[in-house]
């Protein structure tokens, strides 16, 4: 019964369309079959047009990803979902519209430097950890590579967000959209070591709030990581350009790379949609042309 209404509120979208668009019959049949396969992955889930969330559509759009289908195709099946819901916003069917947030995917974006395993080794090594300011460093580059945060976030991370005892960070993301990251054991190490070690040293205020702090003992700034950042790359990667972002992207093509699927690594960068995120599935090739050498008889 459920379903059925569903396939009546589609018709009864298309049919308005038809008529205030003069769309063609094809476009129309296309609009008609992206928003049943929708209806019908919804049915499969134990949802339905009219009870879904901003996450249910993501994840319908990770699958259609995951499952090969290019960014041309998933743009249209959004334009064509998005228009739906605009539809039902207006005919007050619905009170929150699900694809407000939900951006299209990108096509054809510059994708930023990708460093190898090996190149991420030797720029975590650089710092000198015999001085406070190579371990501050080296922690730093540890986190940023370990939990792919931006480096806004880094820079205004506050004591309060991290849970050593649990190993998590609590981010407060863009949008104001919060999220829980995993520091992942060597990462944590640093963490403890520079609290114990070298913060503790250099702090001019017992209220300072900031975990990352300047040699003056205030909340580091963006500036100086990246200066330090492109200091240590420039030794070591002078072929590649490197910023704290490369690290962001590292995090996520080498989670991808090693078989993490899209819609968690979504999650992981605090992404609103997947469009951001597919920019960092160029890295599937290296893992499908593995794949194929291992497994294909002439591989």
């Amino acid at each position: 019964m459920r379903n059925a209404l569903n396939e009546n509120i589609i018709e009864r979208y298309c049919d308005s369309i038809w008529i205030e668009k003069g769309l063609s019959k094809n476009t129309i049949s296309s609009y008609s079959l992206d928003l049943n396969h929708l209806n019908s992955w919804l049915k499969h889930n134990g949802k339905n047009l009219l009870v879904c969330e901003e996450s249910d559509l993501n994840l319908y759009l990770a699958t259609k990803f995951d499952s090969g289908i290019s960014a041309s195709s998933i743009n249209r099946s959004l334009s064509s979902i998005k228009g739906l819901y605009n539809w039902l916003m207006h005919s007050g069917m619905i009170k929150i519209n699900p694809t407000e947030l939900i951006e299209s995917p990108k096509i054809g974006r510059k994708l930023p430097t990708n460093l190898s395993e090996e190149d991420i080794d030797q720029l975590l090594n650089a710092p000198d950890c015999s001085t406070k300011k190579g371990k501050r460093d080296k922690t730093i580059l540890e986190l940023l590579y370990a939990t792919g945060l931006r480096i806004s976030e880094l820079t205004n991370l506050e004591l309060s967000q991290i849970n050593l005892q649990r190993g998590i960070i609590k981010i407060l993301g863009k949008g104001g959209k919060e999220r829980i990251v995993p520091i992942g054991e060597t990462a944590l190490g640093w963490i403890k070591d520079y609290m114990d070690n070298v913060r503790k040293d250099i702090i001019n205020k017992d209220d300072n709030i900031f975990l990352f702090l300047s040699d003056k003992g205030k909340k580091i700034s963006r500036k100086s990581c990246w200066s330090f950042i492109h200091n240590y790359s420039k030794s070591i990667l002078s072929n590649k350009t490197i910023s704290p972002h490369s690290l962001r992207h590292a995090f996520a093509t080498h989670l991808l790379n090693n078989g993490a699927d899209l819609r968690s690594v979504q999650m992981l960068l605090g992404h609103s949609s997947l469009s951001t995120t597919q920019i960092y599935t160029h890295v599937a090739k290296e893992r499908l042309i593995k794949f194929h050498n291992k497994f294909h008889p002439r591989g």
